[in-house]
C-alpha cells in the first residue's frame, strides 16, 4: 500500500503515530482480507473516530465501508462508483461464470427466501446448490467445472461443509462486499427470476413499482 500513502497523507498527517497505524491496519484489513473483519479485533474499526478516517480513505479510491451482521466490517464499491462502472460496460466475469454464479445464488438464496425458508438480509445459506442442479443448464461439464474453479478462487462461491452427497456450493465471502443497496437489488432480481409468482416477489414489485405478475407489461 506504499504507493497509496501520498494519496492518504492529507488524511493521516494530523493523527498520532499510534492512531495512524491503527487506521492503516483497519484499512488494509477491510480492503484485502478474504472475509469480513471482526470489529473487536482492530481499534481502527472499534473506535468511531478512527473508523471515520478509514471511511474517508476508502472514499478516495471509490470504496466504502460495509457493515456485516452488525459485528464485522469489509469494504466494497461505493454505489455511485459501481453504477458508473456498470454504465461504462465494466464486467469482470465472463458470460459462463455469471451464469453459474446466478444458478448458485438462485438455488441457495433466492428460492429458499421465496419459500420463507431463508430470512434476513445476508448471503448465508444452509441450502447448498448441488452439482445435479448445475447440470440442468446448457453449459458443458468442462465449462461448468472451470467456472466453478474460477468463482471459488474469486471468493464468490465456496464449498458447503456437507460433502456427503458430493460437492455442493453456497455463496462466497466476497458477496459480503456488496453495499445494502446493491445487495437488495441483486436479491430482488434473483427472486423475481426464480419465483415470480411468490408472495415475496409480489412484495418486491409493489415496493419497486414493477408490473404485477399476470399483468401486461
Amino acid at each position: 500500500m506504499t504507493e497509496q500513502h501520498a494519496l492518504f497523507d492529507p488524511l493521516l498527517q494530523d493523527l498520532s503515530d499510534r492512531s495512524r497505524d491503527e487506521v492503516l491496519a483497519a484499512f488494509s484489513a477491510v480492503q484485502y482480507a478474504a472475509h469480513p473483519v471482526a470489529e473487536v479485533q482492530l481499534a481502527g474499526l472499534r473506535d468511531v473516530t478512527l473508523r471515520r478516517q478509514v471511511q474517508r480513505m476508502l472514499k478516495l479510491i471509490g470504496r466504502t465501508l460495509v457493515h456485516v451482521d452488525g459485528t464485522h466490517w469489509t469494504a466494497g464499491y461505493d454505489d455511485d462508483i459501481a453504477s458508473s462502472l456498470v454504465a461504462q460496460g465494466w464486467q469482470p466475469l465472463s458470460v459462463i461464470d455469471r451464469a453459474v454464479l446466478v444458478l448458485v445464488l438462485v438455488h441457495s438464496v433466492a428460492i429458499p427466501r421465496s419459500e420463507g425458508i431463508l430470512t434476513g438480509d445476508s448471503w448465508k445459506s444452509a441450502r447448498p446448490t448441488t452439482v445435479d442442479e448445475l447440470r440442468t443448464t446448457r453449459i458443458s461439464g468442462e465449462e461448468r467445472r472451470l467456472a466453478l474453479q474460477r468463482l471459488r478462487a474469486a471468493g464468490l462461491i465456496q464449498l458447503s461443509g456437507d460433502h456427503s452427497g458430493g460437492p455442493s456450493y453456497i455463496p462466497g465471502p466476497q458477496l459480503q462486499r456488496l453495499t445494502p443497496a446493491a445487495r437488495r437489488r441483486l436479491q430482488d432480481q434473483l427472486i423475481l427470476a426464480a419465483a415470480p409468482a411468490s408472495p415475496i416477489a409480489e412484495a418486491i414489485r409493489a415496493r419497486t413499482g414493477g408490473p404485477v405478475e399476470g399483468e401486461d407489461a
